[in-house]
């Protein structure tokens, strides 16, 4: 069994954990059915998804992600409250990819980058906006070099 190793030293500490029986199991059969080389690799993911939902929770750290959305685009005024909301909000949108759906549906993603709190107040303002069906903030440990040489 194989353990995630730190990629800036290259040291991997190796810990004990107990469990009963039938979690343990369940994790195993998580392990194969998801394609994991081990347990550690399942569980070392497992832990890194949630110190990333915990960061997103406190708020302040720069995080870089995506803001997915599904709407009806015949809700008037709709596309232009989300194009308000992305100028307001220049600094911590990057980039957005709209797909026309079947009907009048569509699906926008938009890249984002700055404090973990400042995105999700910006992904919740779009989510609740009237018709959008649904949407999801998906915050990575990351972020992006500066675009221009000379922006800070």
């Amino acid at each position: 069994m194989s353990l995630p190793s730190d990629t800036r030293t290259g040291l991997v500490t190796r810990i004990s954990i107990s469990m009963p029986e039938e979690l343990l199991q369940e994790l195993d059969l998580m392990v194969t059915g998801q394609g994991y080389e081990s347990r550690s690799q399942a569980i070392g993911a497992m832990i890194h998804t949630q110190l990333l939902e915990h960061k997103r929770q406190l708020g302040g750290e720069v995080m870089v992600g995506t803001i997915t959305l599904l709407y009806d685009r015949s809700v008037h005024g709709l596309q232009k409250q989300l194009a308000d909301l992305q100028c307001a909000h220049i600094d911590e949108v990057i980039s957005s990819l709209h797909v026309h759906l079947v009907g009048q549906q569509m699906m926008e993603v938009i890249l984002v980058q700055g404090p973990a709190g400042t995105l999700q107040a910006i992904a919740n303002a779009m989510i609740t906006l009237r018709g959008v069906v649904t949407g999801h903030l998906q915050l990575m440990a990351a972020t992006m070099p500066p675009l221009h040489p000379g922006a800070a």
